[in-house]
Parts: C-alpha cells; sequence; structure tokens
C-alpha cells in the first residue's frame, strides 16, 4: 500500500519519534537532577475542572493521561478504521504476514513475562505492558539506520503496532475495567448512538462532533471504563465521505488535522509526565524485580521471537510472501524494532498499578526503558549491518 493517507501518516511517526526519545530522556534526567523537586511539583501539580455538573480534580500527569490520551487513542482509531475499510487490513492477501506476527508479538512477550513473574513475587496483571509497539520511535530508528529499507517493510511495521495496538484496546477494556456505574454506561452508549446517527449527516458542523466526543468522554471516565476508550468508540462513528462532493473524506481530514497535534505534542508531554522517576530512593533489587525483569525480556527478547518467528513461519509455509525488496536481516532488523514499547507500555503499566505505588510504578517504567532501548540498540545494529550489505543500486 503506498497511498497519499498512509505515507503522510509514516512520515509524520517518523519525525515525532526522536521527540519521544529526547522527552523520555529530559524526564529521566530532570527527575534525578538537583532540581528534582520541580520534577514533582510539576507533575503532581493539581489542577481543578469544572463544566456544569462535570467536576474533577487530578494532578497535571493524570490530566495529560486521562484528557489528553484519549485523542491519541481517537487518531490511531481512525487510523485502524482507514486500514481496515482501505488500507493494508482491507487486503487479504496483504493481511497475512503483518496479521500473524502482530499476534506472535503478543503471545510470545506474554508468554515470557508470565513466566518470570510466575513466582510469589510475581504481579501477572502487568502483562498487557508487554503487548504494544510504538510506531513513532521504531519508524523513526528504521528510517535513520536504514534510509534505503524497502516502503513495503515499513508499511509492515506500521500495520503490526497498529494490529498490536487494536489489542491493547481491549485488553485496556477487558483488564482494566474499574468499578462500572451503569448510568454513565447509559449516558456513554446513548451518546455513542447519537454519534453513529449523525455519521449519515455528511455536512455536520465540526462544532457538533467536538461536542459529542466530549461528552462521549465525561460518560466513559465516570463510568468506570479507562477514558481511552471513548477515542477509539468515537473513531468508530467518524464518517468516511466527504463533507462535499469531490473533497476529503471526514475521516481523512480529521486524521490529517489531529494527526501532528498527537505526534509532537501530546505523545511528548505524556512520556514527559510518565517516564520520569527517581533512582535515588529504590531498593537495590529493583531492577531484577519480577515485573521489571519480565517486562524487559518480554520486550528485547519476546517480541523479536514472536514477530519474527511467526512472519518466518507464515512466509515458510507459503501463507504469505516476504514484503517486496525486503531481505531476511531487513525483517529480522524491523521485529527486533517492534520490542520498543515506550508511549503505550507506559501507559497500560500506570494502569496496572494503584497510582500511590510508585515502587510498582518505578519497575514498569525501569522495565519498559531497558527493554525498549535494548530492542532499539539491537534493532538499529541489525538494519545498518543489513544496509551497509545492500547494493549502492538499491533505493526506496
Amino acid at each position: 500500500m503506498s497511498t497519499r493517507s498512509t505515507l503522510q501518516f509514516l512520515r509524520t511517526e517518523t519525525g515525532s519519534g526522536l521527540l519521544l526519545a529526547l522527552a523520555a530522556a529530559v524526564a529521566v534526567a530532570w527527575a534525578n537532577s538537583p532540581w528534582a523537586a520541580d520534577y514533582a511539583a510539576f507533575v503532581g501539580h493539581p489542577i481543578a475542572v469544572r463544566v456544569g455538573p462535570f467536576a474533577e480534580t487530578l494532578s497535571a500527569a493524570a490530566w495529560v493521561k486521562t484528557a489528553m490520551m484519549p485523542v491519541f487513542f481517537l487518531v490511531m482509531g481512525l487510523k485502524i478504521k482507514q486500514e481496515i475499510v482501505s488500507g493494508e487490513l482491507s487486503n487479504p492477501r496483504r493481511l497475512a504476514l503483518p496479521v500473524l506476527a502482530a499476534l506472535g508479538g503478543v503471545l510470545a512477550p506474554a508468554a515470557i513475562f508470565l513466566a518470570v513473574n510466575a513466582g510469589a513475587d510475581g504481579v501477572a496483571q502487568a502483562w498487557p505492558a508487554a503487548v504494544p509497539t510504538d510506531a513513532a520511535i521504531a519508524l523513526a530508528l528504521a528510517a535513520s539506520a536504514a534510509p534505503r529499507l524497502p516502503p513495503p517493510l515499513r508499511v509492515f511495521l506500521l500495520t503490526v503496532a497498529i494490529v498490536q495496538d487494536l489489542v491493547s484496546v481491549a485488553l485496556i477494556a477487558v483488564v482494566f475495567a474499574g468499578t462500572l456505574r451503569p448510568a454513565m454506561l447509559g449516558g456513554a452508549f446513548a451518546t455513542l448512538l447519537v454519534l453513529a446517527a449523525m455519521s449519515r449527516w455528511r455536512a455536520a458542523p465540526y462544532a457538533f462532533w467536538a461536542a459529542g466526543f466530549l461528552l462521549l468522554w465525561g460518560f466513559v471516565m465516570k463510568s468506570g471504563l479507562d477514558p481511552s476508550l471513548a477515542g477509539v468508540l468515537a473513531a468508530a462513528t467518524v464518517p468516511l465521505q466527504p463533507k462535499r462532493l469531490g473533497g476529503p473524506g471526514v475521516l481523512d481530514q480529521l486524521l490529517a488535522a489531529l494527526h501532528p497535534y498527537v505526534a509532537f505534542l501530546i505523545l511528548p508531554l505524556f512520556i514527559l509526565t510518565a517516564a520520569g522517576f527517581s533512582v535515588r530512593d529504590l531498593p537495590a533489587d529493583t531492577p531484577t524485580a519480577p515485573v521489571a525483569l519480565g517486562l524487559g525480556l518480554a520486550l528485547v527478547l519476546g517480541k523479536q521471537a514472536g514477530v519474527f518467528g511467526a512472519a518466518a513461519l507464515a512466509i515458510g509455509l507459503k501463507w504469505a510472501r516476504r514484503p517486496m525488496g525486503a531481505r531476511w536481516l531487513d525483517l529480522y532488523g524491523v521485529s527486533v524494532l517492534c520490542g520498543v514499547g515506550f508511549t503505550l507500555s507506559l501507559y497500560i503499566g500506570e494502569l496496572a498499578f494503584a497510582p500511590g505505588d510508585d515502587l510498582s510504578q518505578a519497575k514498569v517504567r525501569i522495565g519498559v526503558m531497558a527493554g525498549s532501548l535494548a530492542s532499539a540498540l539491537w534493532g538499529l545494529a541489525a538494519l545498518a549491518l543489513s544496509e551497509r550489505r545492500r547494493p549502492p543500486e538499491e533505493s526506496d
């Protein structure tokens, strides 16, 4: 697939990847600097919001996660819908390889994490944090290590990440639902029905959509479900048809408008508020605790084993073809980069433990960041080696 929208999506994801890595480095350095108290005050600053009957007071970090990250999930949902309707996920012949690879990249890391956490000190509920792949950072790393990497392989990487994100959303809904409030669930369902009906009104003003999305988010937030689900549910109602004949589709317009803000503002801000942790007060055995060790090994070993193993099996059994122009070392390097879980892994890891459980949260951050960093360095080395062996006449 080489549609303009997908190529633009790839460029934006690639461009934001290094910014996310920089935000993580700043967060960790700030949290361990002489100004660590300022970092704690920044992320923990209470902010009160009251709009009519809606009233909530959360920390700055919690508002970023609760109010801004659903916009990320809205964009992710829009991209998933676009791919299902007219992209890579709509073509059964092209679908087999990335879907099987993605499923391998879900099962193998989960098995490794659960095996490490099988003892008395293990914490099994954090295993979904090993599922996602951070497409932005992985694509940025692939572009920097192998500028001539075949475009079909970049689309393969993006598709694997999208499928794993879809699994992650399902896990968030099933595993991390709190105490449900039927009245709020009813309000969310009614709002969703209104949005679905409004999708037939092609010329509906964007202000109407914005109001509906906000209302849905408010109901979902108060219902006991994670607010991220509001973004995915809202995306499912956005129409594909253009507002005016001959113009771009509403979904395409909304995706193009929101994606840069998500990539260059919301995700870096989330990483800045979520990735920072102080190592000074942590027990010496924190990096080898089952949660941290399990996540690190799941990302760096489980991802490459699952993604590459499933892809190689599918190709060997003639269920799918290797991406055009890609060599085995290219495919292996990209599979290793799937271990860069990062943004969504941090998000899910936070859901697995109570907000006040700082030690467990630190274990999650150490495991996710160590596993992602190791996967990044390993994948960079593999792709750089492949790039050096690529004939000069080959180009993307």
